[in-house]
């Protein structure tokens, strides 16, 4: 691990955790892997939306084509499903089956906090059962679910009644939702019906530290709790502790990592990278300015949520960028929070072309917008 001569060996600064951090994200240099082993390298990708996973593994690995993850979904190798923080996640169908076992209790705990008042007077466990009765009898889209759920008790709110059965069955979103270029409501099946297996028996927190940390660490406790939306998972990581190695940060809070886990220090080189909407790297850790500032987080916050796509320069946050499609034409705005330099702009405009080429199907006319601070 590289440091500057005044820095203790185990002290990382804010640059060489963000070099860390984004050597473990794949962002420091495209990699040459299956779509299904970097979605398993980084525990899945969030996938609030159909199609950020796509544009997540297109900024990561070289030579990415749609075509290949949409045919994980559709061979049901991989599936969307709520998994951390209860946000639906892109995973592979091996990973539904360890992680959404880990999960359960930060769902059920939602469910309750969540619907307290619309599931008065409610058994959840009734209306999961009801749930699973017309999940095993065929797949069914939300709003079908829901209507069927309501002629039992009519009473309650629809969106209570369809998130009974998101938190407390194991379902995910089948296709054509989430497939490249294809539209579909959400529409439900029972995890272990679609990927053809039962889901783990019992949930393995050990290894679930363990992954969070080889693709999101140097990290705190904090950072792992606010990832996954678990608590107390401090006797999960002294349990590991003899696996692990203490760092600091700046501030002098300790950091876990894996031993061989890289840390490639503050000096190396962090190429312009466009991430994707939701993307993981900024949405992951309870202190995010390894990768984010504060006020350039509150710059992307919207009220409804929707975190767009951003832009990283020297390995930190500096802009946010959208696709404009039409049927006719293909842009990609950009719009900058700071001046750049020359050697900056070139390589932003050289990767917007890439991207702009990817979100087009490399069809024309297409056209790369930059807006200046």
């Amino acid at each position: 691990m590289a440091t500057t001569p005044s820095q203790p060996a185990d002290v990382l600064d804010r640059r060489a955790l963000n070099r860390a951090f984004l050597a473990r994200q794949l962002l420091l240099n495209r990699r040459t892997m299956p779509a299904d082993a970097a979605l398993e390298h980084l525990v899945g990708l969030q996938a609030q939306a159909p199609f950020p996973p796509y544009y997540g593994l297109w900024t990561r690995l070289e030579n990415f084509l749609p075509g290949e993850l949409a045919g994980l979904l559709t061979g049901r190798q991989a599936v969307r499903v709520p998994l951390m923080r209860g946000t639906v996640h892109l995973v592979t169908s091996s990973d539904c089956r360890k992680l959404r076992p880990c999960v359960q209790p930060f769902l059920e705990r939602s469910l309750i906090t969540t619907f307290a008042k619309d599931l008065s007077g409610l058994d959840p466990a009734k209306v999961a059962a009801a749930g699973r009765e017309l999940l095993e009898e065929a797949p069914h889209t939300v709003g079908d679910l829901t209507a069927a759920l309501r002629t039992a008790w009519p009473d309650h709110p629809a969106n209570a009644l369809s998130n009974v059965v998101r938190c407390l069955l194991p379902v995910v979103q089948i296709p054509p939702r989430g497939v490249w270029g294809q539209g579909g409501q959400p529409t439900y099946a029972l995890a272990e019906d679609w990927i053809g297996s039962p889901l783990d028996t019992e949930a393995d927190l050990d290894d679930l530290v363990l992954r969070y940390l080889a693709a999101f660490g140097p990290a705190t406790v904090k950072d792992i709790q606010a990832w996954s939306g678990l608590t107390r998972l401090r006797a999960v990581t002294e349990r590991l502790r003899p696996r692990l190695v203490s760092l600091r940060n700046e501030e002098g809070r300790e950091l876990l990592d894996l031993p061989d886990a890289p840390r490639p220090g503050a000096d190396a080189p962090a190429p312009v990278r466009y991430l994707a909407p939701y993307d993981n790297a900024i949405l992951s850790h309870a202190d995010r300015t390894r990768i984010i500032s504060d006020e350039h987080r509150k710059a992307i916050a919207t009220k409804n949520a929707v975190i767009p796509g951003t832009i990283l320069l020297d390995g930190f946050v500096a802009g946010a960028w959208r696709v404009d499609r039409t049927r006719t034409a293909t842009a990609v705005d950009v719009q900058l929070f700071s001046p750049v330099s020359k050697r900056q702009r070139a390589e932003l405009v050289e990767e917007g072309e890439r991207l702009l080429l990817f979100a087009s199907d490399g069809a024309a006319p297409r056209e790369l917008r930059i807006a200046d601070a």
